[in-house]
């Protein structure tokens, strides 16, 4: 469980909260174990991952939060460097460290923003920067928001269950003046890939969320023409490479490729992905 090397990587003083999306195996006999002292809320629902932040931002009394996924790993040097940087910047809503891998390497935590990233190719092998920047985009895998900022835009947005939420939020601070930084010598480790469990029905959800998401930023950013235009795209495109894998019995990449068509579909018809009630109210300070 990774989440064990996490809670292992704070520093005891530090005032934890950890939101529990209805984890089904030993992750509450490891919280107990390890931080019996953390504020822990239990959702009866996998929430997703900005809804699950939402819960716990909600009660932050502090100026600044960190914000982590649990296969990360964070040290006290990390978090002193990104509060260091929001002191001295006051105009910086979401700050980003650098985010290695489990095998060391830089795992691009700092982008444009999510319109202009095809024209950049993909970019693997980018090297951390020598100094502070400011960035389009920081990843939400682990990065310090000054609640001031977060409140301002209702935290991470409640209709997107997984994938983009830090695309959302980024694009969000930004439209209200907020600028987003990356501080290099702030290093943290994502392990990756420890947070779900690893079968057929995850792979699924991953990738229908992946496509669902990328169509909701489409039109709240947009509007319904351009998220119109893009969902049928989408729809031929992965309908027919679904259909070509299965003729040629690559089963994951069918898998995947139908996956996104019918997150696609499902965008178009209106089909919400998040699990909260439409109508719920949202309470922030």
């Amino acid at each position: 469980m990774v989440i064990g090397d996490f809670l292992e990587s704070l520093n005891d003083s530090a005032k934890l909260i950890i939101v529990d999306n209805a984890s089904s195996d030993d992750t509450l006999e490891i919280i107990a174990a390890k931080r019996p002292s953390a504020t822990l809320i239990q959702n009866e629902e996998g929430l997703g991952y900005g809804n699950a932040c939402n819960c716990a931002l909600d009660i932050v009394e502090t100026e600044f939060a960190i914000v982590a996924n649990p296969d990360s790993i964070s040290s006290d040097e990390a978090a002193t460097k990104m509060l260091g940087a929001a002191d001295r910047y006051q105009d910086v809503g979401l700050i980003g460290p650098t985010v290695l891998n489990s095998d060391g390497l830089v795992e691009l935590s700092h982008d444009v923003e999510l319109w202009k990233r095809k024209s950049y190719g993909k970019r693997h092998d980018e090297k951390a920067p020598d100094g502070e920047l400011c960035a389009e985009f920081i990843s939400g895998a682990v990065a310090l928001v000054r609640m001031k900022a977060i409140r301002e835009i209702s935290g991470f947005d409640r209709e997107i269950f997984l994938y983009y939420e830090d695309d959302d939020m980024c694009l969000s601070m930004r439209r209200q003046g907020w600028k987003l930084l990356l501080v290099p010598d702030a290093i943290v480790t994502h392990v990756g890939g420890g947070s779900v469990r690893v079968n057929r029905y995850y792979y699924w959800e991953k990738f229908w969320n992946i496509a669902w998401s990328r169509l909701y930023l489409e039109k709240k950013y947009y509007g319904n023409f351009a998220m119109f235009y893009l969902a049928m795209m989408n729809i031929i495109k992965f309908s027919f490479k679904g259909i070509g894998y299965l003729m040629i019995l690559h089963k994951e990449k069918a898998w995947r490729d139908l996956a996104k068509s019918a997150g696609s579909i499902a965008a178009l018809l209106g089909v919400r992905a998040s699990k909260l009630p439409k109508e719920m109210p949202i309470t922030r300070e």
